[in-house]
């Protein structure tokens, strides 16, 4: 008889909170107008203490881990917020921050990530098309202070491989500290230095500082192995070939054998005039 009214209470307990959530949400704010591209910036209500908002767009660079390189050709934007001043100013989201996913063509496609040659006499290639997309795999810094930890795993997207093939995940993220100083890699790779923005201000949204056209590099970064790629084709059973991939793509790729470059464009504003 004492359970239930126990699990009553817990019902009731869980559904006061579930209120307590949709309230929140509801008494989030949109960005003012000029200021609609900080929305990834979390409003007062979502997170009480916060300074400043920021958007980041990566526009150029190449990523190279193991022995594959895949250019950007499609820009990715993080976007958030950050308390400061700081030594560690790790960024926080709202619902429409984050990193977006931005597909990058792999050169090579599935048979250049595999080597099964057959693939292509079976699909052709178009099906082989390879896309690589970075995610998110645990809270980076903001982009203010030099060396940038970006915590990520890679997507590698072709139907062929299942939906859950990746190089890296948030239990075991390729973690990339981005500057435009030079960089001191362990052996073999040699520094490497990139390019420091080009600030200016904003001249169609007051207050908005632009640290545009740097260039941020690492060439420190280790590379793990992939996980949870699956040859599935026709329906028969999914046979796990993460060897194959590592072994054909040279991973897992040590501290000293991997490279990227990333050339970004940065908008920084006050979040009082974001949320006035």
């Amino acid at each position: 008889m004492l359970k239930r009214p126990a699990k009553l209470l817990a019902l009731i307990g869980a559904s006061i909170a579930a209120l307590a959530l949709m309230a929140s949400v509801a008494q989030a704010r949109e960005p003012v107008a000029p200021y609609g591209a900080f929305a990834g910036c979390p409003s007062p209500e979502e997170v009480a203490e916060l300074n400043a908002c920021f958007t980041t767009t990566v526009k150029g660079g190449s990523f190279q881990m193991g022995n594959k390189t895949v250019p950007v050709e499609n820009p990715m934007t993080l976007s958030g917020g950050w308390q400061g001043p700081g030594e560690y100013l790790p960024v926080k989201f709202s619902p429409k921050g984050g990193l977006t996913k931005a597909k990058q063509k792999v050169p090579g496609g599935v048979i250049g990530l595999t080597g099964l040659t057959w693939l292509l006499e079976i699909l052709g290639s178009n099906a082989l098309t390879l896309y690589a997309t970075t995610e998110l795999a645990g809270t980076p810094t903001a982009p203010i202070q030099p060396p940038v930890t970006l915590p990520i795993k890679v997507h590698l997207e072709n139907s062929v491989l299942g939906p859950n093939c990746y190089v890296g995940s948030s239990s075991n993220p390729i973690v990339l500290k981005l500057q435009a100083e030079a960089t001191e890699p362990p052996p073999p790779n040699k520094p490497i230095e990139g390019k420091f923005p080009e600030f200016s201000l904003d001249p169609t949204r007051p207050g908005v500082i632009l640290a545009n056209n740097a260039e941020l590099v690492d060439n420190s970064f280790a590379a793990p192995g992939a996980s949870g790629c699956v040859l599935t084709l026709f329906g028969f059973i999914p046979i796990s070939i993460n060897g194959l991939v590592n072994t054909q793509s040279g991973l897992p790729a040590a501290a000293g054998t991997n490279t990227t470059r990333q050339v970004a464009d940065t908008a920084i504003v006050e979040r009082k005039l974001v949320y006035p």
